[in-house]
This record gives structure tokens, sequence and C-alpha cells, in this order.
């Protein structure tokens, strides 16, 4: 027999999801009555007609190799019902119509040595961006940093301890793809980079390194008689933004490439318009592998938050009631010139409300 011809790849996009969602949330999509949550890590959708599906999320440690896929795919087609689906911060959820299912599901995860929860007022797994792995611009290892951080804070992702939900995120340069998040550590570079005249004319298209300069602090230079590149120290703001078009433009430093906390970052409009994160700590040593200085600061401020704010607090929330001032003196953090938010060119932070305005 002829083989069938293989069909053209479609590269419009990804590809349509619901092929692959459970049948019972296929029937029922955008048309749930409520949700439950019967327990942490379990969430329970119920239908207008009766219909009912548990899912039961599940925490992974972001960068999966194919036997621990594997792994998780046997749990999913001998105690679930063969359908799995990745979340946003790559934890694992299986669907389930039947809440026999349910109780052996987990004891099978927990066999394994995943953990079962990052439902309602917990802390939810760090988003993050690639690191070292990657990225050919970190200045840390953000997978690394996740998973050092949560060893540390598991309970708060197993339980529902939190005021509210806790997103946290990582990002291994200060182009920060994790994103805005409740608590978000990412990497500051200290000084600008150091250059290697002798490489520079052999790998780097010297215009495209100029006008890849936010603040236009790089300009062609002639070194010992070869084309190359000069910053202008005064000027740079050691982005990083030079080194993936030009490489022999070293940013990254054992020393000096250090990490920042920010806290208050929140995209909802549940309550309030989105906000920016704002700088709370700087100069953190960028430790590898368990990062104990950035973990010990995560783990003080999430411990003022739950003791302090009201039920259903965002950390945003919290700090907007109680001020700065007293955020930095109940988290015993020190206060600098650099965490005066004194820039005015935003026009009220970007207009960040999702509401019409005029």
């Amino acid at each position: 027999m002829a083989k069938a011809t293989p069909r053209s790849p479609i590269e419009s996009g990804c590809p349509d999801a619901f092929q692959y969602m459970h049948p019972m949330m296929r029937k029922h999509y955008g048309n749930w009555a409520y949700h439950e949550d019967p327990q942490p890590g379990v969430l329970l959708h119920v239908a207008h007609g009766g219909d009912k599906i548990w899912t039961i999320k599940v925490g992974t440690q972001r960068i999966l190799d194919v036997f621990t896929i594997r792994k998780l795919c046997d749990i999913g087609d001998e105690f679930a019902e063969g359908h799995i689906r990745f979340t946003l911060r790559s934890n694992l959820e299986y669907m389930v119509t039947d809440e026999a299912k349910v109780q052996p599901l987990i004891k099978a995860i927990e066999a394994e040595g995943f953990v079962v929860g990052g439902t309602r007022n917990s802390v939810t797994t760090l988003s993050h961006t690639q690191g070292w792995l990657h990225c050919d611009i970190p200045g840390t290892d953000a997978s690394g940093v996740v998973k050092s951080m949560m060893d540390e804070l598991i309970g708060e992702f197993k339980a529902w301890n939190m005021p509210n939900r806790v997103h946290m995120t990582t990002s291994c340069c200060q182009i920060n793809c994790g994103g805005q998040g409740d608590i978000a550590i990412n990497v500051q570079h200290t000084k600008p980079p150091k250059i290697n005249h002798n490489l520079v004319a052999n790998v780097c298209e010297r215009p495209s390194v100029v006008a890849r300069c936010p603040v236009a602090a790089i300009r062609p230079a002639m070194v010992n008689g070869k084309p190359s590149l000069e910053v202008d120290e005064k000027k740079c703001i050691c982005c990083g933004a030079c080194f993936p078009p030009c490489p022999p433009m070293q940013i990254n430093d054992a020393e000096h490439s250090k990490l920042a906390i920010w806290v208050g970052g929140n995209h909802s409009n549940a309550r309030g318009k989105p906000t920016f994160q704002k700088l709370v700590a700087a100069g953190i040593p960028n430790n590898p592998p368990r990062w104990p200085e950035a973990t010990a600061i995560v783990k003080k401020i999430l411990s003022v938050y739950k003791e302090d704010a009201k039920d259903w607090e965002r950390i945003n929330e919290w700090v907007e009631r109680i001020g700065w001032p007293r955020f930095f003196e109940k988290t015993g953090l020190p206060f600098t010139k650099y965490h005066i938010d004194n820039w005015r060119g935003s026009r009220a932070s970007l207009n960040s409300s999702a509401h019409i305005r005029f």
C-alpha cells in the first residue's frame, strides 16, 4: 500500500489545543456553573447540567528531562484518564471525571516524589526565564533560583496559609522576561561590559550593536589598529542589551552581577488597576547553586506578609495600605535613595489600568 502523503506543516501559530483537551472540558468549555476547591492542589468544576470534573495540579522542577515527562504521562495513563496539560508555570494538571480516582492519583504522584498544590491562597511555582540552559544573555540561572527557593517554600505551595495568592517570578537578565510578580528576583549588572577588542571586528556587526544600546552609550572606535567599539561609562546603564549581538562585550561578572528583589507587581484588574513592581533589595550576591541570601530575603517578606496582611489582600494591596516606609520597617530591609520612585516620564505609570480613559 502506498503511504499517505504527510500533510504540510501549519505555521500560523500554536496548534489547536482543543484536540488535546479532556472531552468533558471540551463539552462544557466556557459554560461552567461554578467551581470549588476541595483541598490544596485540587479544583472541582461543575457544569450547569451537573457534570463534574476534578483537576489535580502537580508541581514540577520546571526543566524536565524526557524520562520525567514519560513518568508523569504514565501516571496519567494509569491513574487519571489519559489527559494532561501544562500550565504557564510548568505545573502539570490531570483531569478526572470520577471522584474516586482523585486520592489514588494524588498518592501515586507523591509516591514518585512530586507535590500537589499551588491553588487558591498558596505560593505558586515561580515562573522564570530560561537561564543558563537556553538563554544567550543570562546573568544568573533562573531555573536554579526557582529550584532552590521552592525547596525552601514547598510547604507554602502545598497549603493555603497565605492571605491571598502569591505569584513570584525570576528573570536571568534585566529584560525581565519573567514579568510582573508579587515578588520578583531579577539580575542586576553593576559594571559596564568588558570588551575583547581582538574579537569585535570578527564577531560583531558594529552598527547593529550601536543601535541596540537604549541610551546611546556605545560608539565605533579603532583600538590597536582594529575596528572595535567603546562604551561611554557615564551613560551606560549596565542593561546587557549589547551582549547578544556582540558576545565580546561581556557583561556578566562573577563579582559584579548581583540579584535584586522587587515587590508589588500585579497584572490583575480585580480590585484595582495593575501595578508595577518596586525595588526593595539590591546588591544581593548571585551565589549558585542555592542562592541562600536571596532566598532568605524572600522568606522574610513572605513571613511578614502572612502575619500582617488582611484576608485576600495581594502583596501590592497590603503595601499600599501600610505604606512603603512601614514595609521597610517591618521587613527590616535597608531603605536607600535608590528606592525612591522619582521617575516622571511614565505618564501616570504608563496608564496601566485597562479602563478606557481620554
